[in-house]
C-alpha cells in the first residue's frame, strides 16, 4: 500500500533494492462479472529508508499550500542523519547489504496495464486526487529515473485526445503537465476501454526522485480532474456502469500488502456493521466528519471534525489541540521544528487513538502512530499523528485508514463507510 509517501521534495525515497521484492504482476484473487479484487504487491524497486518529514512536506504541496521553511529544513536535517547512519553502518560492516530496511508501509503499490499489448506500470491508488497520470515516452529522459513509462505509440488502441492538456501545480511552485490519450486501462482484470490516460510531458523533480512510482490513479470525484478544456472521468466513474455495485473498498494493512475491491463489499473482510456517514464532494475530495475522538483509555470527546479520507496521504493530520492532547501522554514527546513535527523517544509507550464515525468507534493501535525512526540507528521516532495547522484541512491518511475497512460509495448522494476489522499490531 502506498501511501504515496512523500513525492514532492528532492529525494523522497532513498533508492535501493528489496531482496524479497516481487516482480510486476497483476494479482487478481477474485474476478466475477462486475466485481474484482486486486491486491497490492511489494514494490520491486524498493527503498532503504524513508524521510518522515517528507510525508508532511508532500502533504502541504499536494494540497497547494507552501510548506513552512522549518519543514523544508527538517527534510534536509533528516537526510543528513540518514546518510551519516548509512555510512557508519557500511563502515562498521563493510557491506551495503547489511544496511537495514526501514519498513514504513511505503513499499506497496498496485500494478496496472495500459494499452494493447499491455504495458505494466506501478501506480498509487489515490482518493485525494482525480487525475490518472503516468510517466511516458514523452517525458524528458532527464526526468525519468528508473520509472516504467507508458508509450502511446506502442499501443494499437491509444488515441490522442486532440487539444486536451493537463497540469497540476504544487505548493512549492513546481508542477507536472502533459497531454492526454485514451486507451485500454486494466487493474486486476477490471478493464475500462478509452480511459483518459494523462501522459506526462514534464514532471516535478520530486516525482523524478520517487523511483518507486510510475504515476497515480486518482479516485476522488471527477470534478477535481485537471484535464482541459474538458475534464475527464476517473477510472472509477468510467467503471461504475459495469460494476455490480457502485462502490470500491480499501482494506489497507499495517506492514503488509492490502487490497482494493471494486463493485462489491466483501463481508469476510470486516466484522459487525458498516457505519456510513455523508460525504461533501466539493471540490472533489471524499470529505466527511468524525464525530469525536479519545486518547488511550480517556473519555470520548464529542466533536465534529471535518476532513478528507485520502489513501494517497501517509500520515494523519488533525487540529493542534487534539494532537497536543495525544502527545501530552507520551513521555519525552516534543513538537520539533528541527525534525518537522512531533517526535518522541522510540522507547516511549504510546496510547491508542480512537476516532468516531457517527455512533461507531475505531481505534488506531499505538504501533501505527509510532511511525518510524528518524534514521536506522536513531533512538528518536516520528509520529504518525501530526498537526494540520497551516494545511487548512484535516486529513485522515493511511495511518488511520489501515485501522478500519473503508467503503467509498458512489451512490447518489455519495457516502463513506467504516467497519471494524482484525488489526495487526
Amino acid at each position: 500500500m502506498v501511501s504515496l509517501t512523500d513525492l514532492f521534495l528532492a529525494s523522497l525515497l532513498v533508492p535501493t533494492s528489496l531482496g524479497s521484492a516481487l516482480p510486476p504482476r497483476i494479482d487478481t484473487i477474485d474476478q466475477r462479472g462486475g466485481r474484482v479484487t486486486l491486491k497490492q504487491v511489494r514494490n520491486p524497486r524498493g527503498h532503504k529508508a524513508f524521510n518522515p518529514a517528507r510525508a508532511t512536506y508532500r502533504t502541504f504541496l499536494k494540497y497547494g499550500v507552501p510548506a513552512p521553511d522549518y519543514i523544508k529544513k527538517a527534510v534536509a536535517h533528516i537526510d543528513e542523519e540518514q546518510e551519516e547512519a548509512f555510512a557508519r553502518i557500511k563502515r562498521d560492516t563493510g557491506s551495503a547489504a547489511a544496511i537495514p530496511i526501514n519498513e514504513v508501509d511505503i513499499a506497496y503499490v498496485t500494478p496496472v496495464t495500459i494499452g494493447t499489448p499491455p504495458q505494466t506500470l506501478m501506480l498509487d491508488l489515490d482518493t485525494g486526487s482525480s487525475d490518472l497520470w503516468v510517466f511516458s515516452s514523452l517525458t524528458p529522459s532527464n526526468q525519468v529515473r528508473g520509472q516504467e513509462i507508458y508509450s502511446p505509440t506502442k499501443s494499437s488502441t491509444s488515441k490522442l485526445l486532440s487539444g486536451h492538456t493537463w497540469s497540476i501545480r504544487y505548493g512549492d511552485g513546481s508542477g507536472s503537465r502533459g497531454t492526454v490519450y485514451t486507451d485500454n486501462f486494466t487493474i486486476g482484470g477490471l478493464e475500462v476501454k478509452s480511459q483518459a490516460v494523462q501522459a506526462a510531458l514534464e514532471v516535478s523533480s520530486s516525482f523524478t526522485q520517487e523511483q518507486s512510482l510510475d504515476g497515480l490513479v486518482g479516485l476522488g470525484f471527477s470534478a477535481l480532474n485537471t484535464v482541459r478544456p474538458s475534464s475527464q472521468l476517473t477510472f472509477f466513474d468510467n467503471a461504475r456502469p459495469n460494476l455490480d455495485e457502485e462502490v470500491f473498498t480499501a482494506d489497507l494493512k499495517y506492514h503488509a500488502t492490502g487490497s482494493y475491491d471494486f463493485g462489491f463489499i466483501d463481508s469476510k473482510k470486516y466484522a459487525g456493521n458498516i457505519t456510513y456517514t455523508a460525504v461533501q464532494q466539493s471540490p472533489g475530495y471524499w470529505t466527511h466528519s468524525l464525530s469525536g475522538y479519545s486518547v488511550g483509555s480517556g473519555a470520548f470527546q464529542a466533536s465534529q471534525i471535518s476532513g478528507i479520507s485520502d489513501t494517497g496521504t501517509t500520515l494523519v493530520y488533525l487540529p493542534t489541540a487534539i494532537v497536543t492532547a495525544y502527545y501530552r501522554q507520551v513521555q519525552g514527546a516534543q513538537n520539533s521544528q528541527y525534525y518537522g513535527g512531533y517526535v518522541f523517544p522510540c522507547s516511549s509507550t504510546l496510547p491508542t487513538f480512537t476516532f468516531g464515525i457517527e455512533g461507531a468507534r475505531f481505534t488506531i493501535p499505538a504501533s501505527y502512530i509510532n511511525y518510524t525512526r528518524i534514521s536506522p540507528t536513531s533512538t528518536t521516532c516520528y509520529g504518525g499523528l501530526q498537526s494540520s495547522s497551516g494545511l487548512g484541512i484535516n486529513i485522515f491518511g493511511d495511518v488511520a485508514l489501515k485501522a478500519a475497512f473503508v467503503v467509498f460509495s458512489g451512490t447518489n448522494p455519495p457516502r463513506i463507510g467504516f467497519a471494524i476489522k482484525p488489526l495487526a499490531s
